[in-house]
């Protein structure tokens, strides 16, 4: 699902009743902590340390055998992985689950957990997916149009094609609800894949422009007015820029430009994922997303599917899903775009929980996973092509990919030792970070103390890039993870006491229970001036703190 390209409210509390309320006891739900939204699974908190499998992987069960107990050694607990209409319903309502069951049972041998990613009108902005009896049926099941022509994507004016979709992720639900209901190896699914139109901004077919032509559908005008103050920036400034009309046509309201035009798509793709998603959760109420190929700032829609949830139109999502009792219950981004930070930030909304289901492996995956679980509450982390590379010589750079996997295994491995501590935290008591020469230092509040986390420097070496986390324990208890930083404390008030490090630990979890190791101390704490962990390798460690006049 990678691809190159040029990169540079509707509240939760309308969707966590639907899907949650209605679920047995045990079945994985969202549930909403204070600040934070968690995934449930077995009564327990869950982080998804996950990887998405190349894009036809899982469509062999042969294939897949050897692969999964390579993927539980890297440290994964979820495998992202494909199911296409095509093989689940190869000609009109006759449905085969054999593929569904067999990786039911592979992954189980492992005690690995699925997400299924739902490939059916769209994959990547197009259709190839589809069954063929869906492909070469153009007149119950139209073309996205182009300068006159036909396009090799599926129209989303379509009742017929929403219907068949519909019907066909419904009867999959229904099958994971008989097969799956008890051993809940399903978390999640993901709906459509990064949906919208390629290669213009908008459908125009002759129903399409009589669409556009028409007003703004009342359901969106009364989710704009309704959320005009929590409303993202750019969508807003379209708004306001034509007088914030409460009624008129798609132009009136947002002004003549292709703006417009993915606005547009993004309401009439939003109202067709929302259905689809909702037809399957009516049949098995599990958790459901739909992910984004995300676009350049100043990228024209069409070079990136337009219409699918972007920042900018992810309110017209919202809306559709609150006008129409839509089954999602976030939007995600496919984030391979440069800065991270950034792009999650956006995509965490009180009404929307950040999941990241496809980025980079390797040393930024690596990085990164520290950033959204610990800083962002992402409910999991997903770096595509898991396994590419441990099908023996499947990839000519194997040795590369492979050293590049043991990297993020290594974050997940420590990542996983600390999950019943991060599931359990309040929102503001654990803090993640990525740093970099270009972004060497970060300073944050806890327990009413400044944090200051900077690059690991001693004598005169400093390291080129760090990440981690900090979790507080305690009043004066810390502990920390990761690698190429060190941390110190500093009162926010100057006329209270100094703070020193009592004591720094390092060590382990066996079992969850700590297994002290080392006390560090000279050189290892800077002489007791700093909490420091070492850029050569990954560290979990415990600091207690004192304070003095």
């Amino acid at each position: 699902m990678l691809k190159q390209c040029n990169l540079p409210v509707l509240s939760l509390l309308f969707l966590i009743p639907f899907s949650v309320a209605a679920q047995p006891s045990l079945a994985p739900h969202l549930e909403k902590k204070g600040g934070v939204t968690q995934l449930i699974v077995e009564g327990k908190p869950y982080l998804m340390l996950a990887g998405e499998l190349l894009n036809s992987s899982s469509s062999s069960l042969a294939y897949m055998q050897p692969e999964w107990g390579k993927l539980s050694a890297m440290g994964l607990n979820t495998v992202l992985t494909p199911l296409s209409w095509e093989q689940i319903e190869p000609s009109e309502g006759h449905y085969d689950f054999a593929l569904v069951d067999g990786l039911l049972a592979q992954a189980r041998e492992q005690h690995l957990h699925i997400v299924f990613l739902w490939l059916a009108a769209w994959k990547n902005g197009m259709s190839g997916y589809a069954p063929v009896w869906v492909k070469q049926d153009t007149s119950r099941f139209p073309r996205v149009m182009e300068d006159g022509n036909p396009t090799p994507i599926l129209s989303t004016f379509s009742p017929a094609l929403r219907e068949a979709d519909s019907a066909a992720f419904a009867a999959l639900m229904e099958h994971l609800r008989k097969v799956d209901a008890t051993d809940h190896t399903v978390l999640m699914m993901q709906v459509e894949n990064e949906v919208g139109v390629l290669g213009a901004a908008r459908d125009h077919s002759a129903v399409a422009d009589k669409a556009f032509a028409g007003d703004v559908p009342e359901e969106l005008m009364q989710y704009l007015v309704a959320h005009r103050e929590s409303l993202n920036d750019e969508l807003r400034t379209l708004w306001e820029a034509g007088g914030m009309k409460t009624h008129g046509t798609w132009t009136q309201i947002f002004g003549d430009t292709e703006r417009t035009d993915e606005i547009f798509m993004a309401w009439q793709y939003a109202q067709y994922v929302q259905a689809v998603a909702a037809a399957g959760k009516k049949a098995y109420p599990l958790p459901m997303y739909a992910n984004t190929w995300l676009a350049g700032e100043d990228t024209p829609p069409g070079d990136y599917p337009s219409g699918g949830a972007q920042p900018r139109v992810l309110d017209v999502w919202k809306a559709a899903g609150a006008a129409f009792h839509g089954g999602l219950d976030m939007e995600s981004p496919d984030l391979y775009a440069s800065g991270f930070a950034r792009w999650c930030q956006r995509y965490r909304r009180p009404d929307n929980p950040l999941f990241i289901p496809e980025t980079n492996g390797g040393s930024a995956g690596a990085a990164n996973v520290f950033y959204a679980l610990g800083e962002q509450a992402a409910l999991g982390f997903s770096p595509f092509a898991i396994d590419a590379g441990l099908h023996g010589g499947a990839w000519p750079n194997q040795e590369t990919v492979l050293k590049r996997q043991v990297t993020l295994a290594e974050s997940y491995h420590t990542l996983a030792a600390l999950m019943p501590l991060l599931t359990a935290q309040a929102a503001g008591s654990v803090r993640g970070f990525v740093l970099d020469e270009s972004h060497p230092a970060v300073d944050f509040t806890m327990s009413g103390m400044t944090v200051h986390v900077r690059l690991d420097s001693i004598f005169g070496h400093s390291a080129k890039n760090g990440y981690g986390l900090i979790l507080e324990e305690g009043p004066d208890h810390f502990l920390g993870a990761g690698k190429g930083f060190d941390v110190s404390f500093t009162p926010r008030d100057d006329r209270a006491p100094h703070i020193g490090l009592a004591s720094v630990v390092k060590g382990q979890f066996e079992n969850g229970n700590w297994v002290a190791g080392e006390r560090l101390n000279g050189d290892e704490t800077d002489q007791g001036n700093s909490w420091r962990f070492d850029s050569r390798g990954m560290s979990i460690e415990r600091a207690v703190l004192y304070h003095f006049p």
